[in-house]
């Protein structure tokens, strides 16, 4: 008899149940699927989820099932049928945001049905990247925004003067001899904030152990963020008045913001890297100890 190819061998094994669900599950949560995926591809501040979905998809692949998997599923029926509800009153809404959730609530419905709870846990990683990956909706993003945009323009604004540019600030305007500065909501630091959150995640979840080192990993991206977001405000001003004007906007300015981004993670790696020294040092003090 022919040995089957493992292609064979999957197809064989999948449960008629299981297919009449994914099917089920595809036509029911289609829509909210298609616009988060247009949302990641179209929207500068949702970009990151182009990114973070592959990321958790494959986490999932490598972590498997837990060892002490057990299905709920009484309990992942439940939190199914809730997120049905959550799906059809947001659609009577057209709210997108709540939307988008009930694609996360179903799929912890079904693993739980088929797994248990406790595979949520396990997969805790790659659950909170995609929850990091939903977007946000517009109120909310501009909420953040406008305070980003004044603090990174205090910031600039503080950094010109240091250097001795006469400089006045205007809420988001930076006024300089013969110019103005605009520091617009794509310079807020908003992007390079939930990237860099999102990258603390990552970071810590996979190669920090204690929970107080990874909480100082996620909150360090705040403040790198905003302060080197203030920092690039400063190089567009100061390029802008000592160089050219054209530097403050174009590809040169694009290609500043780059730069000041890849410096933010390679500083959040630092902190990251500092975190995991310190963990070793307290694990083997503690060892050395006597109790």
């Amino acid at each position: 008899m022919p040995e089957r190819s493992p292609i064979a061998e999957f197809v064989a094994d999948v449960e008629i149940p299981t297919v009449i669900g994914i099917i089920a599950f595809a036509i029911l949560f289609w829509m909210p699927i298609e616009n988060t995926a247009l949302a990641w591809w179209n929207e500068p501040d949702a970009g990151h989820g182009l990114l973070l979905f592959p990321i958790s998809a494959y986490l999932v692949w490598k972590s498997g099932v837990s060892p002490k998997a057990r299905p709920q599923v009484a309990l992942g029926l439940s939190i199914l049928v809730a997120a049905v509800v959550l799906r059809y009153l947001s659609g009577l809404a057209s709210e997108w945001y709540t939307m988008r959730w009930s694609v996360l609530l179903a799929l912890s419905g079904l693993v739980v049905m088929k797994w248990g709870l406790g595979q949520i846990k396990f997969w805790w990683l790659p659950a909170a990247l995609l929850v990091l990956s939903v977007p946000l909706p517009s109120v909310v993003l501009n909420s953040i925004a406008l305070p980003l945009q004044l603090k990174a323009s205090q910031l600039g604004a503080s950094l010109l003067e240091w250097r001795h540019v006469p400089v006045y600030l205007e809420g988001n305007v930076i006024q300089l001899p013969g110019r103005s500065l605009f520091v617009t909501e794509a310079c807020s630091g908003l992007r390079s904030l939930t990237a860099l959150i999102s990258l603390g995640v990552l970071v810590s979840g996979m190669w920090i152990s204690t929970l107080p080192g990874r909480v100082t990993v996620v909150l360090a991206a705040i403040p790198v963020a905003m302060f080197l977001n203030g920092v690039r405000v400063f190089l567009t001003g100061f390029l802008v008045h000592f160089v050219n004007p054209e530097l403050g906007e174009g590809f040169m300015h694009l290609t500043e913001g780059w730069l000041i981004f890849v410096l933010a993670f390679a500083v959040l790696g630092l902190v990251g890297k500092l975190v995991i020294v310190a963990e070793r040092w307290y694990m083997e003090r503690k060892e050395v100890v006597p109790a």
